[in-house]
């Protein structure tokens, strides 16, 4: 009980002070109403409701999360307005009957709003403000999700960049068309309309694009999101990094992300079709490598049927699709830094890459191939790809969710070899998968999210330490800096360091 009191408390406090007050309204006065107006004017409570009614919509706005609770006052204010406190009230069948309807409106009324908040993202907690530009990649890389045999990648960046300009318009909005609509027709198949989500819009985002980048060289981040994903959903992770001095290259990978807006309109949404097509292609190759982990055998044995499945494993060919995104990025680095909005801006001999999920595989997958790439992330994605019986030869960081023991652990054999260099293996506890994303503040009820216990804000402030302070000392060079101090620090982080083959 303890527990769901406490949960109650948390998701409450996310919601707008005026339509809490609102919602205190309609649940107890109906009940009140007419001994409270015995000691109080009724002119009085209405103005007080109107009042209450106009502020919100003024300066909260409206959200159909609330429509209910809209209806519940303007049947309220008329209420007031036709109750006659000289004659008794009647208890009769219909109106037992709307007090009934009245509790069932109220407990609806709180929880539309309540599990859809309009949320709040952390705020930056760097020296920077943060800007942002977006940049269209036409590439030379063969396009194979597509039918059309001469078809190549198109690929829409953001990149996310320290900026020390006076702020004087409005923060960038938290979601684009081509995401809302990708959205809704990954969560409803299309049924709602986009609308439904247009309360998004109220999100302080704590981004400002377009404004003048800082007059300073950086180190670049290039991040790789998770397959069918909002690219551009990582906002308290990509945020607080830029606010501390990094350029964030912020992939799209076309038609495995939720949605694309490309310069002259023309938006491109994840291929399900393809999906599905991989996805059966795939089977074969999966049913090995769960029997894998439910068979009583060596570690040696499991190391040998992961190795082969794996090849064919239809994750390891988006993966190596990402990785090959990743590197023809870094290809344009020279020529953004010789002209255009970054001219002089970027250092590149300090590049690094990161990712979540299917993207940190992809991250881990660049790592080997390409050696402009000094350090390297993978934020609970599983290593698919090259890295089985391979080895890194810069620093690697992997975070883990905290999964149960029945979750096959790949990566025991994919990272069996680690690092010549420094290999940090750390776990968040009580951590979900979706942890790492922004979902948990746009969903806060845990068992539709998907995340684990963790307080939210404690959960995203420890991954974004973890990566900044391990970019800083290995990216930035810092070498002060001991990321065991952030093991000791935090009860809910594990931490294994690795040089070579001992461990540190």
């Amino acid at each position: 009980m303890e527990e769901l009191a406490e949960d109650y408390n948390l998701l409450v406090k996310k919601m707008r002070a005026l339509e809490i007050l609102l919602l205190v309204c309609v649940t107890v006065l109906p009940f009140v109403k007419r001994p409270l107006l015995t000691v109080v004017h009724r002119k009085y409570v209405l103005g007080f409701l109107i009042l209450t009614l106009v502020l919100h919509l003024s300066i909260e706005g409206w959200r159909w999360q609330m429509l209910i609770a809209y209806f519940l006052i303007l049947v309220l204010l008329w209420r007031i307005i036709r109750v006659n406190l000289s004659k008794p009230s009647k208890l009769a069948f219909f109106r037992g009957l709307g007090f009934l309807i009245t509790i069932l409106l109220v407990i609806i009324g709180w929880v539309l709003p309540i599990v859809l908040p309009v949320f709040s993202l952390p705020e930056p907690t760097g020296p920077y403000r943060v800007g942002t530009q977006w940049i269209h990649l036409k590439t030379e890389l063969k396009e194979t999700i597509t039918k059309d045999p001469t078809d190549n990648r198109e690929l829409m960046i953001k990149v996310w960049y320290p900026s020390n300009a006076t702020v004087t318009k409005k923060h960038e909005p938290y979601v684009d068309q081509a995401n809302r609509l990708g959205f809704i027709t990954k969560y409803s198949q299309g049924i709602l309309p986009s609308w439904t989500i247009n309360y998004l819009d109220r999100v302080k985002t704590h981004v400002y694009e377009g404004i003048a980048i800082a007059n300073e060289k950086f180190p670049i981040l290039i991040f790789s999101h998770g397959y069918g994903s909002k690219s551009t959903g990582y906002y308290a992770l990509l945020t607080e990094l830029a606010s501390h001095g990094y350029v964030i290259v912020n992939m799209t990978h076309t038609y495995e992300s939720l949605g694309t807006t490309f310069p002259d309109g023309t938006m491109k949404f994840f291929d399900y079709d393809f999906q599905a097509k991989i996805s059966s292609e795939s089977m074969k190759h999966i049913d090995p490598i769960k029997d894998a982990f439910t068979k009583d055998i060596s570690f040696k044995e499991r190391h040998a049927i992961l190795r082969e499945a794996s090849k064919e494993y239809s994750v390891t060919e988006v993966i190596k699709r990402w990785s090959k995104d990743i590197v023809y990025t870094i290809d344009q680095f020279d020529g953004w830094n010789t002209q255009g909005f970054f001219k002089n801006k970027l250092d590149v001999t300090k590049i690094g890459v990161f990712g979540h999920s299917v993207g940190g595989g992809a991250a881990g997958q660049a790592t080997i191939k390409d050696n402009r790439i000094k350090a390297a992330a993978n934020i609970d994605g599983v290593q698919w790809g090259e890295m089985m019986d391979t080895i890194y030869h810069k620093p690697f960081l992997y975070i883990s969710a905290d999964w149960p023991t029945s979750h096959p652990d790949i990566n025991s054999h994919a990272y069996l070899h680690k690092s010549t260099d420094y290999f940090y293996e750390t776990k968040l506890l009580k951590s979900g998968h979706p942890n790492f994303m922004d979902i948990p503040f746009m969903i806060p009820i845990k068992s539709i999210a998907g995340t684990g216990t963790i307080d939210v804000r404690l959960g995203i402030e420890i991954t974004t330490q973890l990566v900044t302070t391990f970019f800083d000392k290995h990216l930035k060079k810092n070498k002060k800096i001991d990321l065991r101090k952030l093991g000791e620090h935090y009860e809910l982080l594990e931490m294994t360091i690795h040089k070579g083959d001992s461990v540190r």
